[in-house]
């Protein structure tokens, strides 16, 4: 997608381009046929840096898992495969690099609620000084975490001198030196009156060589906690592109921050009416334009994304911009399966993709008539909503995210499923991935729709739909495996994705 007129213009000549074939490349925490998953191992988040060479996992239990990516190391130079006119196809390889307890479970006496540690969302932060540095966050506490290597220095030998220690009947292996100054078990811890001294010094003073090994300790230090800010639970993170700032947003609420102050925090948007009973809709995900620091969106419960500019005043309850389509044929379920549970930016700012129950829809900021696409992710589903409304299946919130190069879209689905649709005008890309280690699956049929009427300013693209019981190959849902979480790689056709405790690396 292009930033100009122009350069939109010129793409939509270009022919699409063909589809992507997916390919395995690793999974952790693969389970075994039958075996029972913990709730606590559920991955509950996942994102990778700006790089891409660094991914993050959050799950319920409350702990973050990093991985490095490793293949880049080893690689041929890139420039050399271009001069060599080789074409490049790159299976990306991670490894684990550690964890740790991000978050523990707490009590509100006030509100004698129960806070669970899941860990809702991870946000890397820009590095510095080598160390990584993210944002992750539960219902109630947000916590800013440096993750650096740490060189391992140890006491290598000591110049003990072998005849006084032997004549002292004690062994002349070196002595362990505590961290306070201190000596454990060393030789000499009685004054002694028969020292000699000599010129040079004392000969039986004992003086530590401290040596820098290759061994590295990877330590996580918890720098920031920022908490007493939201009453309710926090459903989004987001870093601004200045570096400096982030938003947090509840259901009704949007604060903004700066990481170096965790007690102070500055309200900037507020939904609460003035009577409870008054509530028609409630904030459910914020995200920062990815290079504009004064702008943001956030979508809400009625299917409405926002569009806000800081500057325009410190309390942005008037936005700058209003993104939403009017179902015409209502139902019951109509203000259920419209409520948007994700929104990404694409990496340009250009668009905004959005994921309610039922479709990913992708808009132009600059057009706000309508979607300028919407992609039917499990429409053969509408006929199971009053099941999906019987066991809750209905409120689950499934992310959504976009290519590096903004061709294409991904968000997840039952049965452990994902959808991967070609964004280009023109693409009939739509294909449908399994979370396992065999993820092609026979593309959806493409059913095309009749265009909006002609009183809107754009065209939707309509693909994907399915209008049988099952799903698009045959099979029957299982509405017990979701795939809610997922993020592609910034640079690379990557996609990382979550089923229970397992997480699955794609690559095309």
């Amino acid at each position: 997608m292009s930033a100009n007129g122009d350069g939109g213009s010129a793409a939509a000549a270009a022919p699409p381009p063909p589809p992507l074939e997916w390919k395995f490349s690793q999974v952790f925490g693969e389970r075994a046929a039958g075996e029972e998953v913990h709730e606590v191992d559920i991955i509950s988040a996942i994102e990778f840096d700006k790089s891409g060479n660094y991914l993050a996992t959050g799950d319920r239990g409350g702990r973050v898992v990093l991985f490095e990516r490793t293949d880049l190391k080893n690689n041929i130079h890139r420039r050399d495969l271009e001069r060599a006119d080789c074409p490049i196809s790159r299976h990306p390889e991670f490894r684990y690099k550690t964890e740790f307890q991000s978050h523990e479970p707490e009590f509100d006496y006030l509100k004698s609620l129960e806070i669970e540690e899941k860990i809702n969302k991870i946000r890397w932060c820009q590095t510095a000084n080598g160390a990584l540095s993210l944002l992750s966050t539960n219902d109630k506490t947000i916590k800013l975490w440096k993750v650096q290597e740490k060189k391992v220095k140890k006491v290598s030998k000591m110049n003990l001198d072998p005849l006084h220690a032997q004549a002292n009947g004690s062994s002349a292996s070196p002595s362990v030196f505590l961290p306070n100054g201190g000596c454990s078990e060393s030789p000499y811890t009685h004054a002694r009156n028969d020292l000699s001294f000599h010129p040079g010094g004392i000969p039986s003073l004992q003086l530590p060589v401290v040596v820098s090994s290759q061994e590295t300790s990877l330590v996580a230090r918890c720098r920031r906690v920022y908490t007493h800010a939201h009453d309710y639970h926090i459903n989004s993170i987001s870093n601004n592109s200045d570096g400096e700032t982030f938003i947090s947003a509840d259901d009704l609420r949007i604060n903004l921050w700066n990481l170096e102050i965790s007690n102070q925090s500055f309200n900037i948007v507020d939904m609460k009416p003035a009577n409870m009973e008054d509530l028609t809709e409630v904030i459910t995900s914020a995200e920062f334009h990815p290079s504009h620091c004064n702008i943001l969106a956030y979508s809400s419960s009625k299917g409405s994304i926002r569009l806000i500019d800081l500057r325009q005043s410190a309390l942005c309850d008037n936005h700058s911009q209003l993104f939403e389509e009017h179902e015409t044929s209502r139902s019951f379920f109509t203000e259920i399966i419209a409520s948007i549970s994700d929104i990404k930016f694409s990496k340009d700012g250009r668009h905004i993709l959005s994921r309610d129950y039922m479709t990913l829809k992708l808009w132009d900021i600059n057009v706000n008539s309508g979607p300028v696409a919407t992609f039917q992710v499990h429409e053969y589903l509408r006929p199971k909503l009053c099941d999906l409304y019987e066991n809750d299946s209905i409120f689950d919130k499934f992310e959504c995210c976009l290519s590096g190069d903004g061709l294409r879209v991904a968000t997840g689905s039952y049965s452990n499923l994902f959808r991967v649709f070609g964004c280009v005008p023109g693409s009939e890309e739509a294909t449908t991935l399994e979370a396992s280690k065999n993820p092609m699956r026979r593309p959806t049929q493409n059913v095309a729709r009749p265009p909006r009427p002609s009183s809107s300013a754009t065209r939707a693209v309509r693909r994907g739909a399915e209008t049988s019981g099952v799903d698009a190959n045959g099979n029957s849902f299982d509405s017990t495996s979701k795939l809610l979480h997922l993020a592609w790689h910034p640079t690379e056709n990557s996609i990382a994705c979550a089923a229970a405790n397992s997480l699955y690396i794609y690559y095309a």
